[in-house]
């Protein structure tokens, strides 16, 4: 299938630059099993990229079309994000092309005043959690502490990236996550 002559009509276009921090589970914090949650299912296209940065995505009942890029060389934690929402329809419609895949459930966890977004994978991905923390300026970004539940800030590590793990299995990265001692959390 392909994408000529799809019609898409955009409802929401936004451009942004998205401040993060990721970091490995050393543990789940105590109530996770009580925080809201979401499942949320990727696309990254092009199948045939290395890394691809464009992604589709159905989190809960919204379907998004994203394309995430360092806004500079080797740091990974400012991404210029452009987002448009999709009509289910339009997903369905997308999601036909080929790509690189992969499922988690997002936990929404208030961690001192902020939201921590942990991420555990499925499927061929099963064992990986990871938790991302978004900020407002630098400032903020910098000084903010590792939370105890965590084992290592994995920010600018390439093969934890989304569009670098889709298509993968755990196997394939173990040996890379094992270089922080990581283990998975129970």
């Amino acid at each position: 299938m392909t994408a000529a002559g799809l019609r898409i009509q955009v409802s929401i276009y936004l451009v942004m630059i998205e401040l993060e921090r990721t970091f490995l589970l050393k543990h789940f914090p105590a109530g996770l099993d009580k925080c809201r949650k979401d499942e949320i299912a990727d696309i990254y296209y092009p199948k045939s990229a290395y890394h691809p940065v464009l992604r589709l995505r159905r989190h809960g009942r919204k379907y998004l079309l994203t394309r995430k890029t360092p806004v500079n060389e080797g740091d990974s934690s400012a991404q210029r994000e452009q987002t448009i929402e999709l009509a289910k329809s339009e997903f369905d419609t997308l999601s036909q092309l080929k790509g690189k895949e992969l499922k988690k459930v997002r936990y929404y966890y208030d961690y001192n005043g902020r939201t921590a977004e942990i991420d555990i994978f499925k499927d061929a991905l099963e064992g990986l959690v990871l938790a991302d923390f978004e900020f407002s300026s630098d400032k903020e970004k910098q000084a903010f502490k590792m939370p105890e539940f965590c084992l290592a800030e994995v920010t600018n590590e390439n093969f934890l990236a989304g569009g670098m793990l889709c298509g993968k299995k755990y196997e394939e990265i173990s040996s890379k996550l094992a270089e922080f001692g990581y283990q998975k959390p129970l």
